[in-house]
C-alpha cells in the first residue's frame, strides 16, 4: 500500500509525463492499490472495488428491462412452450459438435483475420493458436504470449453454442484481444517504449476497455448485423444457425447479460447466498441450471468477482465512443485510454 501511494506522489510529480499517458498510469495504480488492500485484508464494498478498479459503479438494471427483452424473445421462438423452455431447448439445439467446432473457429478467424488486416492492418508475424479446454470459470480465453502471439483457449466444460462462437473468436482474436495486443506492442513498446504494455493486470480499467473493444469488435469489422457472414462458415460445416432468429435474440440477449451483473450485487453487495443467486440467473437469463451455475462461478470466483462489469460497462462505453467509426475504433485498438477517456470524448 505504501509502494503504491508513492508511485501514485511520482506519478503526480513527474511533468516529463504525457498527460493522458499519466491519466492511465494513475488509474491502473489505483486498481491495483484496491486489490492489494482487499488482500491485505482491507473491507471494500463490493461496488466501491468495481469503481476502483475498472473505473465504473455498478447499479442494479430494473428487472422491467429483462421482461421486455423476453416479450421480444417469445416473438420469434417457435412452440408454445413455457418461454425459458423454449429458449433453452433452441439454444441447446444449436450446439456445435465438437469434431466440427476446430475448422469452424479456424474459418472464422481466417475471414475476421482479413477484415481487421484492411480496416487497421496487422504486424508482420502476428499468429494464434486456438486449444479446447475444460474446468475453467470462462467460455473462452487470451493467452498473450509476446512477441505476436497468442494462445487462444476455448472452454467446452459446456457445450459451445454455434449463436455466440463468431463473437467468441472476434472477441479473443480478431479484432479483440490479439489485434489489441499486437498493436500495441508494435507501436507502444516497441516504438514508444511504454513498457507498462508488456503486462495485462486483471482489477485496472485496462481490463474494461479491452474487454468492451473485443465485445464490440465483430459489429465494427462486419456491420452491425453480422448473421449472415457467420452463416456463410457454419452452414457447410453441418452447423445449425438461423441467422434471422440468431439476430433478434442477440439483441435480447445483450438486454439480458446485465441479469448477471445484478446478480454479482446481490451476491455480493446484498449477500444473497448462491444458490438463490443461481436461480436469479436462470430465471431472467433464462438460462438452464447447469449454465446458470456456471455464470455464478464466474462471479464467485476472487479474481473475476468484479470483472464482470467489464463486459457489461465496456461494450456499452466503447460502442459509444466508436460511434460505428472503424477510425475510432483503432484509436481503441492502438492507445492507452480509460473509461474516464471514453466518457469524456463519446
Amino acid at each position: 500500500m505504501a509502494q503504491a501511494r508513492r508511485l501514485l506522489a511520482d506519478l503526480a510529480a513527474d511533468r516529463e509525463l504525457a498527460p493522458a499517458r499519466r491519466r492511465y498510469l494513475t488509474a491502473q495504480v489505483e486498481g491495483l492499490r484496491t486489490t492489494a488492500a482487499k488482500l491485505a485484508g482491507d473491507h471494500i464494498g463490493y461496488a466501491d472495488e468495481v469503481a476502483a478498479c475498472y473505473g465504473v459503479r455498478p447499479e442494479l438494471v430494473p428487472e422491467d428491462a429483462f421482461a421486455e427483452a423476453h416479450d421480444r424473445l417469445g416473438s420469434v421462438l417457435p412452440g408454445s412452450a413455457p418461454l425459458a423452455e423454449r429458449y433453452i431447448g433452441w439454444r441447446e439445439s444449436q450446439v456445435v459438435p465438437v469434431d466440427h467446432l476446430e475448422a469452424a473457429v479456424r474459418s472464422l478467424a481466417e475471414d475476421l483475420r482479413d477484415r481487421t488486416a484492411r480496416l487497421w492492418g496487422l504486424p508482420a508475424g502476428e499468429r494464434i493458436e486456438f486449444e479446447l479446454v475444460n474446468d475453467k470459470p470462462w467460455s473462452g480465453f487470451n493467452y498473450y504470449l509476446g512477441g505476436l502471439h497468442s494462445r487462444v483457449a476455448i472452454n467446452t466444460d459446456l457445450p459451445v453454442l454455434s449463436t455466440g462462437l463468431g463473437h467468441l473468436v472476434a472477441h479473443e482474436a480478431y479484432p479483440g484481444h490479439h489485434t489489441e495486443h499486437c498493436r500495441k506492442e508494435v507501436g507502444l513498446v516497441r516504438r514508444r517504449r511504454h513498457l507498462e504494455e508488456t503486462i495485462f493486470l486483471v482489477g485496472t480499467p485496462q481490463c474494461l476497455v479491452a474487454e468492451g473493444l473485443a465485445d464490440l469488435g465483430i459489429e465494427i469489422a462486419i456491420g452491425p448485423r453480422p448473421e449472415p457472414v457467420i452463416a456463410e462458415h457454419l452452414r457447410p460445416l453441418g452447423i445449425p444457425y438461423d441467422a434471422e432468429v440468431v439476430a433478434t435474440t442477440s439483441e435480447a440477449g445483450e438486454v439480458l447479460g446485465a441479469v448477471r451483473g445484478n446478480a454479482a450485487l446481490l451476491l455480493h453487495d446484498q449477500g444473497l447466498d448462491a444458490d438463490a443467486v443461481v436461480d436469479y440467473v436462470a430465471r431472467w437469463a433464462l438460462m438452464s441450471r447447469p449454465r446458470a451455475e456456471k455464470a455464478v462461478q464466474f462471479l464467485a470466483d476472487p479474481t473475476w468477482r468484479a470483472y464482470i462489469y467489464c463486459y457489461i460497462e465496456g461494450l456499452a462505453l466503447c460502442r459509444r465512443f466508436a460511434a460505428g467509426d472503424p477510425m475510432r475504433f483503432e484509436r481503441l485498438i492502438s492507445e492507452q485510454l480509460t473509461p474516464a477517456d471514453l466518457r469524456e470524448a463519446a
